[in-house]
């Protein structure tokens, strides 16, 4: 089983078990800007993830750290959930648990993921032009917009939700020219 199987296959029903947790005390959006802040944390501190990940830790100083970190306004089940994650050995896959609970909540709230890379910085607007035209595409009533600048595109847009991708970028222009050039 290869590695990414076997983090579905755990991850999964830690993320249903925290999102019926959440279902039942009425806080499913609430735990899900918990767990984006901390997959945030976890993709901005390499020192607090290999603690977390590290099997040569503690448990608990792992909860203990994890009791410091989020503080005391944080979720008491969310807290309760992660010290969980801890005791059963299973926090080596947070990451995946927290990206699972996270697909849950936008399928429970008819939300996209879309992964937009433009040749510039988008403004504010832009952003949210392109999130109006992603919600008339799909019918979604909410999107999540990640965003990355890749000056190679030279202008335009490359818009990726799930496995559509919308590419009205220069460079993937001039590419369908030249492919129906080569062609004709």
């Amino acid at each position: 089983m290869s590695g990414s199987a076997l983090i579905a296959q755990v991850a999964e029903p830690y993320a249903e078990a925290l999102m019926s947790l959440a279902q039942s005390n009425n806080v499913t959006n609430e735990l899900g800007e918990e767990v984006r802040s901390l997959l945030g944390l976890l993709a901005s501190s390499s020192e607090f993830k290999f603690f977390l990940l590290s099997p040569l830790v503690k448990p608990e100083d792992k909860k203990a750290v994890i009791r410091q970190i989020l503080g005391e306004g944080t979720n008491h089940s969310f807290l309760n959930f992660l010290l969980l994650l801890v005791d059963r050995r299973r926090i080596m896959f947070l990451e995946g648990i927290g990206e699972k609970y996270l697909e849950i909540l936008r399928k429970l709230n008819n939300t996209v993921l879309a992964e937009v890379t433009s040749a510039v910085e988008m403004s504010e607007e832009q952003k949210q032009s392109v999130s109006e035209k992603i919600k008339q595409l799909t019918g979604a009533q909410g999107v999540e917009l990640t965003t990355r600048v890749d000056e190679d595109l030279l202008g335009g847009v490359i818009i990726k939700v799930g496995s559509q991708v919308f590419d009205t970028s220069l460079r993937g222009q001039l590419r369908r020219i030249g492919i129906s050039l080569m062609s004709a």
